[in-house]
C-alpha cells in the first residue's frame, strides 16, 4: 500500500494544495514507486477520484487510493493493482472525516541518469500527467 511522505501532513497545515511522494505497488499503472502528486485538501470526492486517506487502523500512515463508491458510514476505496492489497477488501468503508484530499496531478521526478537531450525530451513529455476520474476503472473495480 503506497505511504506517503509526513512532509504532506506537516504541509498541510494552512494550504490548500500540497505534494505527496507514493511508495509502493498498490496503485500500479496508474502511479507508481517514486511518483509525486499534486494534492488538494478537502476537494469533494466523485467515484474514480484518486484521494489520499489516513489508514483506519493505523492513522499515521497516509495511503493514495481510487474512490470507488460512496456507502453508508464513507467511501470504498480500491487500489487500482487488484495483487497490492491494502484497501477496502482489507479493512471495508473509509470513513470521510479520513480522507484528507483528493490528487489532481502526478509527475515523475527526472533521474540522475538522464543527461541526453532525447532522455530528457522523452522526461519532459511524460513526466507530468492530470489524474483524471476514471469512470470505467470504477465501475469495474466495483463489480468485484
Amino acid at each position: 500500500m503506497p505511504e506517503l511522505s509526513q512532509e504532506t501532513e506537516r504541509g498541510r497545515a494552512g494550504a490548500p494544495f500540497g505534494v505527496a511522494e507514493v511508495t509502493g505497488p498498490s496503485m500500479v499503472p496508474t502511479l507508481r514507486h517514486g511518483d509525486r502528486l499534486l494534492l488538494q485538501y478537502g476537494a469533494g470526492i466523485r467515484p474514480g477520484d484518486v484521494v489520499v486517506l489516513r489508514h483506519p487502523f493505523q492513522q499515521d500512515l497516509l495511503v493514495v487510493k481510487r474512490a470507488v463508491e460512496r456507502r453508508e458510514g464513507g467511501w470504498w476505496v480500491l487500489g487500482d493493482n487488484p495483487y497490492a492489497g491494502g484497501d477496502s477488501t482489507d479493512y471495508g468503508v473509509v470513513p470521510e472525516e479520513l480522507i484528507l484530499g483528493k490528487a489532481w496531478f502526478r509527475y515523475r521526478p527526472r533521474k540522475s541518469g538522464q543527461r541526453s537531450p532525447l532522455a530528457l525530451a522523452r522526461w519532459v513529455f511524460s513526466a507530468a500527467r492530470p489524474l483524471l476520474p476514471d469512470r470505467s476503472a470504477s465501475r469495474r473495480l466495483r463489480a468485484r
